[in-house]
């Protein structure tokens, strides 16, 4: 190995037990030690070199360490070493990693403590190549899970639009057909094709809650809401109940009453599914509901309890039950239909308000499930006399820009009876164009339109009505089948003033333009 030429001055030991000591340190030493000069001669090294990378200390005594560093590592390498060599008795020693030359070519990475005495040097460095190799195996592991969640979230985003799109149609229109004149055996139809619609927008719901959720994601709300807006479930599965022939009790305490802060729509989601899993799977009997409001150490606690008298399940199957993609039974999937979703967003959702969820059964008897999570209180809501709107009150002139025929017929069929005239256009481009041409009350405007988007559109018209100030502003509302947060987020941001989801409803739609309008 060449080397520049060393210096002959060498380090030595006071004594003769001075050298013993040190040579038997040297010589038992795992890591590699090394003493070198101020000019970086090497002095003395420890055996642990050849076992590590292969040159004896006959062949390391008197070279340049530098020599043996990755070129690439050099300019790092040099600064350390005069961070050592200019350190101070009592400053911090810091660490370095490099790679290191082995005799045979190729390089192990090393990583090195050093402290300077006098004019020598005296460094240890471990052989840390697998520790880095594992640690940056676990980096790329780690980027390629975000990139693969975020490609994910995008791919169930997209479907999402896809499948809300004609979904909405669907619902809308069947909507709309409800309030037609029909006859018994089509209003059955309705209803059965309404039911089908609802149970498909469910399963897309479920699958995007799951992705928001292993992507962390799913951000809870904490606000103030009357509890009997998280129960809204209660009398829809009460209707259902009845039309089955099944019972259904509800027990609700005096103190289960008023207002709490928390997430509303979370406690209906979580008690939306336990119901539906209890009418699914009963079939004669009935449903009770018990529902409480309980001081825990001093803070109050929600606690719901649904139990039936359906088909049950062991012990085993208990186990799983709260598992994704598992349900008590496999044959229950093809007896009952359902993808196993459910009560493991329930399970996800519970922990994420601090709450608990268990569930109970005896074969052929029935189940009980029961899930608590803690609420504050919040103060009673007061009425301020401001009702919205009513559709009916004046006449509107509604600008709708959405490019799928279906959807532009839904919200004609929903709002030709409310004294609303609607002019549609097909992208966002024109869109703008309608706007500045004439006067409106309120934009519908769809998000994913050719040419341009409702958010670039949005966008422009703010722009149209900021160059005008003579113009009202008007409100702008996103119909979208993009339902995640984020996106409605982007809505906002873009100066929208209200998200509807689609698919769209009657209900929901003419409530958002009431929300929108009395703004």
């Amino acid at each position: 190995m060449s080397c520049a030429e060393p210096p002959l001055a060498f380090f030595t030991p006071a004594n003769d037990e001075e050298r013993g000591e040190l040579s038997a340190f040297f010589d038992v030493s795992l890591d590699l030690l090394v003493i070198r000069d101020i000019h970086g001669f090497v002095i003395r090294v420890s055996p642990s070199w050849q076992r590590t990378l292969g040159w004896s200390p006959e062949e390391i005594l008197g070279t340049r360490l530098l020599d043996l560093v990755h070129p690439d590592d050099l300019p790092d390498t040099k600064d350390s070493a005069v961070e050592v060599e200019n350190r101070r008795l009592g400053d911090p020693i810091h660490g370095h990693i490099n790679r290191y030359r082995h005799k045979d070519g190729h390089y192990l990475t090393v990583e090195w403590r050093a402290q300077r005495l006098g004019d020598y040097v005296y460094g240890v460095a471990r052989d840390v190549t697998e520790r880095v190799a594992a640690e940056q195996a676990l980096r790329e592991a780690k980027a390629a899970a975000v990139a693969a969640n975020v490609a994910k979230s995008d791919f169930l985003a997209n479907m999402s639009h896809e499948i809300r799109t004609p979904l909405n149609g669907v619902i809308g229109i069947v909507d709309a057909l409800s309030r037609t004149q029909l006859t018994p055996e089509q209003t059955e139809m309705v209803e059965l094709i309404r039911g089908s619609g609802v149970t498909l927008e469910r399963l897309v719901s479920d699958i995007l809650d799951v992705s928001k959720i292993e992507a962390g994601q799913l951000d809870l709300e904490a606000r103030a809401f009357d509890l009997d807006e998280a129960l809204e479930p209660l009398s829809v599965v009460k209707t259902r109940a009845v039309d089955k022939g099944l019972s259904f009790t509800v027990n609700r305490t005096a103190e289960a009453r008023g207002v709490f802060v928390g997430d509303s729509t979370r406690i209906r989601q979580v008690l939306g599914n336990l119901l539906s899993n209890a009418i699914k799977f009963t079939t004669q009997g009935g449903i009770t509901v018990d529902i409480a409001v309980e001081t825990v150490s001093d803070a109050p606690r929600l606690t719901i309890a649904v139990e039936d008298t359906g088909i049950g399940f062991d012990a085993d199957h208990a186990a799983r039950l709260f598992e994704r993609f598992n349900q008590a039974d496999g044959t229950i999937t093809r007896r009952f239909g359902g993808t196993g979703l459910g009560l493991s967003i329930c399970r996800s959702l519970v922990g994420m308000m601090d709450g608990e969820i268990s569930a109970t059964s005896t074969p052929g008897k029935g189940s009980c499930f029961r899930f608590s999570v803690p609420l504050e209180r919040g103060a009673p809501v007061v009425e301020t006399g401001v009702a919205p709107m009513p559709m009916i009150a004046r006449a509107l002139r509604v600008l709708l820009a959405e490019d799928h025929p279906t959807n532009q017929r839904v919200v004609q069929l929903i709002l030709q009876g409310q004294g609303v005239e609607v002019e549609i256009v097909e992208n966002g481009a024109d869109a703008v164009d309608a706007f500045k041409a004439d006067e409106f009350d309120l934009v519908l405007m769809d998000m994913q339109m050719p040419v341009m988007d409702g958010l670039s559109a949005t966008r422009a018209i703010r722009a149209v009505e900021a160059a005008s100030p003579q113009r009202l502003r008007v409100p702008i509302l996103m119909l979208s089948a993009n339902a995640m947060d984020e996106h409605r987020a982007a809505g906002a941001e873009a100066g929208a003033d209200g998200h509807i989801a689609k698919p769209i409803t009657a209900a929901s739609l003419l409530a958002g333009m009431q929300d929108a309008l009395a703004a």
